[in-house]
């Protein structure tokens, strides 16, 4: 009985969460809409994702030469610099993939930023067939993240940062 309580619990807060990304969205491309500048445009969708969620971290990393560069953020003070390939940012950008890590301690490689950071959700940004930035976000929660978060994340940043 006791499984099956969980799991309703669990599908409703999925639902919910579902329908705070269903709002945000035509929110989001209403503020965005018009923007040419990706700077001004990081900065509101990490606004308004944290405030949306509460997540402990959301910003953006750009991709400069062979590292990723801090953008606009919102929450404590982050990495500056990531390596191609290294921690949960950089392995984003060398695969081209989101990756949902649950629990960060367990990721090999992970850069902690933050001792709080729990787990982490990295979705690339493409431009012209090729990563040209990252969304980061951080929980101080584990297991924060799943396939909800990566679908409607992706669909966010595909309509405000167009291929």
């Amino acid at each position: 009985m006791t499984e099956y309580i969980m799991a309703e619990v669990l599908q409703i807060a999925d639902g919910l969460k579902a329908e705070k990304y269903r709002v945000l969205l035509p929110q989001v491309a209403a503020l965005s809409a018009g923007e040419t500048d990706d700077v001004a445009l990081m900065a509101n969708v990490s606004a308004a994702l944290r405030e949306t969620f509460g997540f402990f971290w959301v910003g953006f990393y750009r991709v400069q030469a062979d590292e990723l560069v801090v953008g606009p953020f919102q929450g404590a003070p982050a990495c500056m610099r990531i390596r191609y390939g290294k921690g949960v940012c950089g392995t984003a950008w060398a695969e081209g993939r989101t990756v949902v890590v649950p629990d960060v301690s367990e990721f090999p490689g992970h850069i902690a930023c933050s001792p709080f950071s729990r787990s982490e959700i990295v979705v690339p940004l493409w431009r012209d067939g090729r990563v040209w930035a990252v969304l980061d976000i951080d929980s101080d929660r584990p297991d924060n993240f799943d396939e909800t978060d990566a679908r409607c994340l992706e669909d966010l940043c595909g309509e405000v940062f167009p291929r």
